[in-house]
This record gives C-alpha cells, structure tokens and sequence, in this order.
C-alpha cells in the first residue's frame, strides 16, 4: 500500500501530515500530496556490478580551450573555457554579471544568448554600448527570450552553439517541477537538466546567478556543488573596480582573480592593478602607508589609510573599510599593550583606497603603521612600504610570497621595504629594514 506524504514546493521538504505551513522554509500553502510506492530493498532487483578500468589504462586526451579574447577572464578560468563545461558566475544584483557575459559573446562566434529576464531589445542596447559606434555585433550572435528549461535544452542540442549563456537561471522553471521560477527546487532541477546538456552535446553553458542577503547564491549553497566552475563578480558599487574570483575549478587553479573596471562601455580589463589601487598621496597628511597583498598568484600595492581622533562620546570607535574589523581591533591591542600608545579615547578609522578588501594578515604592518602614524602625527615615507603579519606579542612574521611582492614594489619606484627578520638573504635593490617586533618601527 502506498503511504501517503506531503511535499513543500519551495523546499523540497517531506512532512508525514500536512500543515499550512512548511516547518523548514516557513512558506505558505506550499505542502502538496504525493504517494510513495512503498517497496522494500529486499524486492529490488540485483544490479549487476560494473566493469572497473585501471587508472595505468586510460589516455590523457588535451582538449583545447576557448579563448575568451579578455585575459584576466581566461586567467582565472585557468586558461580559457573547457568544452562542455559549466560554469556559475554570480554576484550581487548590479554588480556587472550580464555586462561581462555581454562582453565575452561579442569576442566570440556562434554564441547563443538566454534570457529571461530582459527582452531581446534591452540586451541589444547594452551591446551597441559597449561596442560604440563603430562596432558590429557578430552575425552569429543570437538571442532566444525562454524561460522554460526543457526549450532551452533543445534549443542549444539544436542550434549546437560554441558558447550557450543562460541569465538568470533564477528565472528558468522547469515543467517537472509544481513550484514557481527561482524556487531552490526549479534551480536545482534545471541546474541538473543544463549539465545533462552541456555534457551530452559538449557545449559550455555559462549561468548567472543572483547572491541573496546571506551571501549565498540562489539559496544556501544549491548551485556549487552540481557546476565545473564558480566564479564570484565582487566590488562595491560606490567604487569602479570589480574582482573576479574563482571560488571552484575543477579545470584550473582557485587561486587566480581577475580585475575590471567599470566603465560607460562596460567592463575594461585592468593589466597593471597595482598602479590602479595605489594613489598619489599627500605629503603633509599622516596616517597613509603602502602595502603588497596576494591576491591568488597575483601581487597588488594598495594604500591603507588611518584616522585617529580624539573620542567624545563614551566608547572608542573601531571602524574599517576594507578591512576586517575583529582584526583591526586585535591590533589596536596590541599597540596599547605593547608599545604602549593610549588609544583608549581614540576613534580609529582604517580605509583601504579603492574598494578592495583586505583579507591576508600580510597588511598588519601597514596598519598598525598607519595607526601609529595617524596617531604621533609624524609622517611615512611614500616610497616606503610595510610588509608583515603581527602577533599577540607584538612580533611580525613572515608572509608568503616575499620575492613576488618586494619586485611588485620595485616595478613601481619604491626605494624602501620594512619586512619581518630574514632566516635567508632577499635579493631585492629595495632598501631592506628588517624588524623582530613593531618596537622596530621607525615612526
């Protein structure tokens, strides 16, 4: 006999009795009757076991990727995009996801555009921007406005494109699923039926989602583990900068990141990035320090800036822009301890110019120098850079990549390096102060 279940359309998740309400998702009026059938393992049939290939056996076959025709897009896809691959770009909603798929259909031939989100006319606007006046937008270049996920897929076995863009996948509902568009089981289940096609007809197929409040892409983490790739469109809106990062590869490294920067005609590639993040600071004006920051294999200068103000209003302020602020605060510890600086009735303020975010402990000397900086009122020379995780103790280490960033630094004229105590000789024309602790800072 059958035994009779509820369902939640929006979740997926299985009730024995029905409610008006779905106790894991909260939504209403979404548990639906189902039957299931009921058999025991033991009435199954006996599956035959399968054939096992040693690893010695089987051929490594190279198959040529496709070039993008944008370098820090191929870069961090570790070369360029595998055939029958699939791919997840997300990103805030704004953030410049449709304009750099724009971009990458118009380097491309045979490139089949879905979308369901906007209508065929707003899409060709975006192009005609970002060519200009005197672009052409690729004959081959086609455009399908579906949102049901089984045309799709018979669209691209079809039309067998060299590159299919699906945005959004938010908006793609599958009509295998009762639940509407955007719901954690339409993506899930038209995720599925993409990869079954992008493998089937050996055809990359690259989709868009949209990051939710949490962080998290179309739901809590649905989309990751089911593609090949994810890549992550991050920056601030506020900023002209955007970074793209691979958060998963199963055909490349995760380590690489690719920098743009928004412009009237859309995304331009930034090749030099470290001459973008750093700017030309003021010379009476204390408290700006230049560090190195790896950002994958990639080294990047950026100035960190700091504000130390007399506090008025009970509690010190602690604020950071571009920087963690737990960590900062572990600093400011350590300064008072340490050293000794009364910064009990100061609002320290630390800003990293340009909207990047600062995530490796490398860039601790830097701050704590543009703490001590900001707070003595003495001056850092602008040819100086700060390099350097610091302890609970007040000791500085080493950070990884100490050749790659000390030739970054000198690529761009500065003349002198404050770095942890060497184990090993550097070769490096930059003036090199080696500091045990920050007691050897000379501010």
């Amino acid at each position: 006999m059958n035994a009779v279940i509820y369902i939640c359309s929006s979740c997926d998740a299985q009730s024995s009795k029905w409610a008006g309400r779905c106790l894991e998702c909260g939504a209403w009026g979404t548990l639906a009757e189902q039957t299931s059938d009921g058999k025991k393992k033991s009435d199954a049939k006996r599956i035959p076991a399968s054939q096992t290939v040693p690893f010695a056996e089987i051929d490594h076959v190279k198959t040529p990727r496709i070039k993008t025709g944008m370098d820090e897009v191929d870069q961090v896809l570790g070369g360029g995009i595998v055939p029958g691959s699939f791919i997840l770009l997300g990103g805030e909603p704004g953030i410049g996801k449709s304009t750099i798929l724009a971009e990458i259909a118009l380097k491309l031939e045979n490139v089949l555009y879905c979308s369901g989100e906007e209508s065929g006319e707003q899409i060709k606007l975006r192009l005609d921007r970002i060519i200009g006046a005197k672009g052409r937008i690729p004959p081959t270049l086609r455009y399908v406005g579906e949102t049901v996920c089984e045309k799709v897929c018979a669209t691209i076995q079809e039309k067998k494109p060299a590159l299919a863009i699906v945005d959004s996948i938010q908006t793609i509902a599958s009509n295998d699923v009762d639940s509407e568009a955007g719901s954690i089981g339409q993506v899930r289940a038209c995720t599925v039926k993409l990869l079954q096609t992008a493998k089937e007809c050996t055809v990359p197929i690259i989709i868009t989602g949209h990051v939710t409040k949490e962080g998290a892409v179309a739901g809590p983490k649905t989309l990751e583990h089911l593609v090949d790739t994810v890549l992550y469109l991050e920056g601030d809106s506020n900023h002209y900068f955007r970074l793209l990062k691979t958060a998963k590869n199963r055909f490349g490294s995760t380590n690489e990141v690719g920098v743009f920067e928004m412009t009237e005609s859309g995304l331009k590639e930034v090749n030099n990035p470290s001459a973008a993040f750093i700017t030309d600071t003021m010379d009476n004006v204390p408290g700006t320090c230049t560090t190195v920051v790896m950002e994958g294999t990639r080294a990047f200068l950026v100035n960190v800036q700091a504000l130390a103000s007399k506090t008025y209003f009970g509690y010190p302020q602690r604020r950071a822009v571009g920087f963690d602020a737990n960590r900062l605060q572990l600093l400011i510890a350590v300064l008072s301890k340490r050293l000794g600086l009364n910064l009990g009735d100061q609002d320290i303020h630390i800003n990293v110019v340009g909207g990047l975010k600062i995530s490796e402990p490398a860039a601790d000397a830097a701050v704590t120098s543009c703490i001590i900086s900001a707070y003595k009122g003495k001056l850092c020379d602008p040819k100086t850079i700060f390099l350097g995780e610091v302890g609970l103790s007040g000791e500085v280490r080493t950070p990884p990549g100490m050749d790659k960033r000390l030739r970054e630094a000198e690529k761009l004229g500065f003349t002198t390096a404050y770095i942890p105590k060497q184990t090993k000789k550097i070769l490096s024309s930059l003036k090199l102060i080696e500091m045990k602790s920050l007691r050897d800072l000379e501010i």
